[in-house]
């Protein structure tokens, strides 16, 4: 399957300033040399805890953020060297779902008006058309057109964000905890829309959460990131049958199994680090059951170890 984004060498660290002066006395190293290959028609889901790098690694891939420094290769061009003026066909061509429906669509907007917008700025003509079939293809009528998003639910409003996401026809979608301030019972509903637009209009999709039973359901393969690195990456089917990374283990033992053996678990002890003063060596090691003498003084490659799966381990050398 051919790469529809090449992500090379990517780091994002942001200064720590200190005092009215401005010196710079540290860094935040939120992430740390990314590769990372998103294919074409695919649905990549991104896991792990709250601080380790998710939406930030979303945001740098749509240059909503700048990077410090590597490459985000798309159609064989690296969109981080391209200047604002530049980036107005990639911005078409890559959208972003936010988490908070309830934060995402201006208040003093019609839906019509929110969903006129992008053409408007896109300087796009004749769009009555397609925003009318937009938000039937999202499962509304056209009446919500001429109201606001307060008369809505937050399933509702999610919707009407995901029509404004896929109304210029996208090729790539980074849907950023899309279902987690919804309600569990209209989370099922959201995911199979995403899934239905997907196959219907041909999206690439960066699925970011941090519930394990989403991304089982509704992606094809699975990134694991543990502060600001990539740990881990697989086919769906590997990850929640042959994961290799103890971090990974981790994540689904911290999903309730009923009658399980508790006593083969792997408990995560202790917070995240400070990504301002990350551990040395592999940057698990301090929380790993398995750590070894070099895991405190030795950084492990992300190393492909069969069937397209990756793995930043010493354990699997």
């Amino acid at each position: 399957m051919k790469n529809l984004f090449e992500i090379k060498k990517l780091n994002m660290h942001y200064p720590i300033v200190d005092g009215l002066m401005g010196n710079v006395k540290g860094y935040i190293y939120a992430l740390n040399n990314i590769d990372l290959e998103i294919k074409e028609n695919e649905i990549l889901g991104l896991v792990g805890e709250s601080g380790s790098g998710k939406s930030t690694l979303g945001n740098c891939i749509l240059k909503l953020l700048e990077p410090t420094s590597g490459e985000v290769i798309f159609e064989n061009e690296n969109i981080l060297s391209k200047k604002k003026k530049e980036l107005n066909d990639f911005r078409k061509k890559a959208q972003l779902i936010f988490q908070n429906p309830y934060m995402s669509l201006n208040p003093r907007m019609k839906i019509y008006d929110i969903l006129k917008e992008p053409f408007i700025i896109n300087k796009i003509k004749n769009y009555d058309k397609k925003i009318k079939e937009i938000i039937k293809l999202i499962g509304m009528d056209e009446e919500v057109l001429s109201r606001y998003p307060h008369e809505f639910s937050g399933g509702q409003r999610q919707r009407i964000a995901i029509a404004r996401a896929i109304i210029l026809n996208p090729e790539f979608i980074v849907a950023d905890e899309p279902v987690s301030a919804l309600d569990v019972s209209i989370q099922a509903q959201i995911i199979n829309l995403l899934i239905d637009l997907k196959n219907h209009l041909n999206l690439t999709m960066l699925f970011i959460s941090h519930d394990l039973s989403v991304i089982k359901y509704i992606c094809d393969r699975v990134a694991v990131m543990y502060l600001g690195e990539i740990v881990e990456i697989t086919s769906k089917e590997e990850f929640f049958k042959n994961h290799k990374h103890p971090y990974s283990q981790a994540l689904l033992n911290a999903v309730p199994v009923i009658n399980e053996n508790k006593s083969k678990k792997i408990i995560l002890e202790g917070d995240l680090p400070s990504p301002s003063n990350p551990p040395k060596g592999c940057k698990f090691h301090t929380r790993c059951p398995y750590a070894m003498e070099k895991c405190s003084t030795q950084i492990p490659e992300l190393k492909e170890i069969g069937n397209n799966h990756k793995v930043r381990c010493f354990l699997c050398d």
